[in-house]
């Protein structure tokens, strides 16, 4: 038995990604918010609330007045730089999100006088907000009668065209493009497929990180998402995993069963391959996971009707 099979028992514990849900974070801080709709903001007494209080309370148990300190150190130019970077990426949260928050975000990505790292975390703190939406390509809106939508459909369309406009500047540095890319993919529209072509073919790393991400909120990358399961780059195989798993792609298995079948694998891949493996090939994956990690794959595959 592999060595890593106690470590990925643990991580099965922890859940699988359902199609078009996003729950974990990449290495360089892509997804750093989560995505789902809150019941509301949660008081806990504090009466002094300020950056430092908020990173370490959980999400939910945010007061009211979390809000105000995220705009108000958004707004201040003259605050250090990290602050406002760290407001930019709590203000992405779903719990403090409304279209007061979106339009400061969004100011900020179309000036050009603050920091690069400044606007593109808040393009990418802008991305939890539109998937939130439940947009869909073709059909629009999703669930027409969700209450909760943290922004208004007025806001959700202007953000839509700022960063469609502010991707096609090319006098916006290369970073922001980028990470406008990857939170304008979380509502997709027509123009994403030829970004994400165009971004896939370059000799850029980074680019080719940011296209094989995309690819898990936009159809008609199969080939590529493949591919690119065997890159030389890690952090590229980390995303394309998530993707195969996402779509369900069948012919993504034999090298996610060989990711899991390997004891050379690296712990964060694996646990990325035991999630696409319950979505791809459920019944197959169950004889390469151990006892523990096999409940909840066995699970996938009666839902699934898989004997």
């Amino acid at each position: 038995m592999p060595a890593w099979f106690g470590d990925a028992g643990g991580a099965v514990q922890r859940g699988f990604v359902q199609r078009r849900t996003r729950h974990s974070s990449s290495a360089d801080g892509r997804r750093v918010q989560s995505i789902c709709v809150p019941q509301g903001i949660q008081s806990d007494g504090v009466n002094e609330v300020n950056l430092t209080l908020l990173q370490r309370m959980p999400r939910r148990e945010w007061p009211p007045s979390a809000r105000e300190v995220l705009l108000k150190t958004l707004r201040n130019e003259r605050l250090d730089a990290a602050e406002r970077l760290t407001a930019a990426r709590l203000a992405g949260e779903v719990v403090v999100m409304n279209d007061e928050v979106a339009d400061i975000l969004l100011a900020i990505v179309g000036d050009a006088a603050p920091s690069a790292a400044l606007r593109a975390q808040a393009a990418l703190s802008l991305g939890p907000g539109l998937e939130s939406m439940d947009w869909d390509e073709e059909e629009g809106f999703l669930a027409l009668a969700i209450v909760d939508r943290p922004i208004s459909t007025r806001v959700f369309h202007r953000i839509r065209e700022v960063l469609h406009a502010s991707y096609r500047d090319d006098g916006v540095p290369e970073d922001v493009r980028r990470r406008i890319l990857e939170a304008s993919v979380r509502a997709p529209e027509r123009w994403h497929r030829d970004a994400i072509h165009e971004a896939y073919s370059l000799d850029d790393r980074e680019w080719r990180l940011t296209a094989v991400f995309c690819m898990q909120y936009v159809l008609g990358f199969e080939d590529q998402i493949v591919e690119a399961l065997n890159d030389a780059d890690a952090d590229i195989r980390h995303e394309a995993i998530q993707a195969a798993g996402i779509w369900e792609l069948e012919a993504a298995w034999p090298p996610v069963a060989a990711m899991l079948a390997s004891q050379a694998t690296e712990k964060r891949l694996l646990i990325a391959a035991i999630e696409a493996g319950a979505s791809i090939c459920p019944r197959e994956a169950l004889s390469l996971l151990p006892p523990l990690s096999s409940v909840r794959l066995r699970g996938r595959a009666d839902r699934r009707g898989i004997p």
